[in-house]
This record gives structure tokens, sequence and C-alpha cells, in this order.
């Protein structure tokens, strides 16, 4: 029985949608196409388990699964939850009538439980571009694409919360994101606050001085003297970045999984610390990065 499931691989900041063809037939073998990484051909370990341990398994029978489009490499443990949902729907094992209509993606523990993934956001742009109904993936990624209006996000914690989505129509809770109130969180209550440095007038006026006029600006001072402290704070008393700028910044740590799971957007302007041995080119590429 042929079955197709929906991923999507992440390239850069742009995602791009994965078809997952599973054909169960008689027969012996488990062949994974379509260039796959070695992550995701160890992925049968880790489904067969998840499967076991939830009353599940693999079906005894030829497992072929074709990732397409096949000329294009795949990466990471993410398409678990996409492989699995598809062995289970092809196999006869769940009932999964409206399977095409959605994009699965999380990485499996053994127990069945779904771990963070990276990309989230840019995954759930392109759904939303598609045209797919909504998108399943593990809850802690559920705040960063549910920005993405117009797409049900749904967070699960667990595979069984997958199928009973699917099988049992228990329907996962639709996560829901309110973007000015994360703006007016953050604008009020900022994790590092300028109006928390006691003392220090003149270094505190020279970076007004330079968030104001877009100045750049050199701290030179002892160990302990306070210039991490100042620096972390800055962007405090710059501009609150516009809606646009805090998507651009919230896709780029989503992609390089550097976003909180508590927030899940970015609403306030990065700061980086690189370490003092950074050769001028890497500091070069963080400092283009985040201009």
């Amino acid at each position: 029985m042929l079955n197709k499931v929906y991923g999507s691989a992440v390239f850069g900041v742009e995602a791009y949608t994965i078809t997952v063809e599973v054909n169960v037939d008689n027969g012996i073998g488990y062949p994974l196409v379509g260039l796959p990484d070695n992550a995701i051909k160890e992925s049968n370990f880790r489904i067969a388990a998840a499967l076991e341990n939830n009353g599940f398994r693999i079906p005894g029978k030829k497992i072929i699964i074709n990732m397409s489009p096949a000329d294009m490499r795949k990466e990471g443990s993410a398409y678990d939850l996409t492989l699995a949902v598809g062995i289970l729907a092809a196999s006869g094992q769940i009932k999964a009538p409206h399977l095409e209509r959605y994009i699965n993606m999380g990485e499996l523990s053994l127990d069945g439980s779904l771990n963070p993934i990276k990309g989230a956001l840019p995954i759930a742009i392109k759904a939303l571009e598609e045209g797919f109904d909504g998108f399943i993936l593990p809850k802690q990624n559920a705040k960063e694409a549910a920005i993405v209006k117009g797409l049900k996000v749904y967070g699960a914690n667990h595979i069984s919360d997958v199928i009973n989505h699917f099988d049992k129509n228990l329907e996962l809770e639709v996560t829901a994101f309110d973007i000015q109130e994360e703006f007016a969180k953050a604008l009020d209550q900022p994790e590092f606050d300028f109006a928390d440095v006691k003392g220090q007038e003149s270094i505190k006026r020279c970076m007004e001085i330079a968030a104001d006029g877009g100045h750049n600006i050199i701290l030179i001072g002892p160990p302990g003297s306070g210039k991490t402290m100042l620096a972390k704070r800055l962007p405090s008393i710059l501009p609150p970045m516009t809606l646009l700028e805090a998507l651009e910044t919230t896709k780029i740590h989503s992609v390089v999984g550097r976003l909180r799971s508590s927030s899940g957007f970015m609403t306030q302007r990065p700061f980086r610390s690189p370490h003092h041995t950074i050769s001028d080119v890497l500091l070069y590429v963080v400092y283009i990065s985040y201009i």
C-alpha cells in the first residue's frame, strides 16, 4: 500500500516541501532513497523503538521510502515523525484520510516523545504558501511556528498525540500567538535593561550617543569593569525592531536552533559576544549576519 506524507527541508533560511512516499509490499527490506544523510538513515531504529513502546510496530514486509525531490539532499533527525506516520498509514495500522493536508516534523525519542527541531518558522511560512491546512511539530517549537497567521499549528509532546489526531479524531490544540502582545511585553520588560546600570555616567553618555547616531563604539578596560554588562544592555535603548526585522531575525535564530522555547519570537535586537580569540574573518561574518 502506498501513502504520501509531507515534511520540509531547510536550506539557509528558506524551506522546501519534501514529499515522503511510503510503499509497503511483500518481501523483506527497508530501502530509504532520496539522498538522506546518516541521521535520517538511522531513523529506522528510533522509529522501531518508539512504535514498539506505544503498541505499534514496523511491519515485517518490504518498506520502500522515497524522499522527493530525490536530487535534493535531506539532513537531520526532524524527519522521524514524518517517516513514522507514513509507515503507520501505509501499513494500515492507523487511518489518516487527511494526512496530505499537514506538514509533520519532529525528532523521536525511543519512548515516543518528540524533541525540538530547527527551522520551524521558515517551514511554517512555506507550508502556508503551498496551501497546507496545518503543521504538526514538537510543542517546544509551536510558538515560533504560530507566528505565521493563516496556518494551524499543532504542538505535540508525544507520537501518541499525533496518532490520536489522525486516527481517533482527537484534534491537537491549536497554538495561538499574539505578536503585538509579545512586542509590548518586550518593550516593557527587556531581558537586559540599560536602566539597571548604576553610576558610570560618562560611558553611559557615550553609549547613548553611539546608539542615537548609529556609531561604532569600543570599550577598553580591566576585567570586571562592566564592558560586557554595558554592551548587553545597549539593545534596550536602540529603536525597537519593525515586524519585518523581527521575522527575519527570528528565522535566522530558528534555523540555527537558538530560539528560547518560552518566547519563540525575537522581539529585541540580538546581542552577540564572540570570544576574544575570534579571527578577523569570522568576526566580519558575525557582524554581517546581524546588520
